[in-house]
């Protein structure tokens, strides 16, 4: 396969941008409909597609699973767990537009949320990786 045939075939990078939404001391989470993670709940987040930025990727999936254009203010984190998962950045980001909507074919359910609440999901199970809890741990530690 030549570089032309392999730069074909890859149709999503290995790289997910999430938003970290805080609002009135709660946090923005969605609730996911996909089977591998059905039931759990996220940050609004999804795959970087490819030839897109990834600043613009975490902005396109926000508006996606919740409706929201949202300025990105700070990159919080980059993460990469195994060799098997995908490079994870992570931006917090205010609401500037729009009004909330489910894309039903992803989203069960979006909710705003207390820390409490969350850390309650998390003790039970119900988010979706682990990493989830650890941003939105640091940025409550750190407000």
């Amino acid at each position: 396969m030549n570089q032309q045939e392999w730069e074909a075939s890859i149709e999503k990078a290995a790289i997910v941008s999430a938003c970290l939404i805080k609002k009135d001391n709660k946090y923005l989470l969605v609730q996911e409909s996909q089977p591998k993670a059905y039931g759990l709940w996220n940050l609004p987040a999804g795959h970087v597609d490819k030839g897109e930025k990834i600043r613009e990727a975490a902005i396109r999936e926000t508006k996606e699973e919740t409706g929201f254009d949202v300025k990105l203010i700070n990159e919080v984190a980059i993460l990469h767990e195994e060799s098997h998962n995908a490079v994870k950045h992570i931006f917090t980001a205010e609401i500037i537009g729009g009004e909330l909507t489910i894309e039903e074919d992803e989203i069960l359910d979006i909710k705003w949320l207390t820390y409490d609440e969350v850390k309650e999901l998390n003790n039970s199970g119900k988010l979706h990786r682990p990493w989830v809890w650890d941003i939105i741990n640091k940025d409550h530690v750190t407000s």
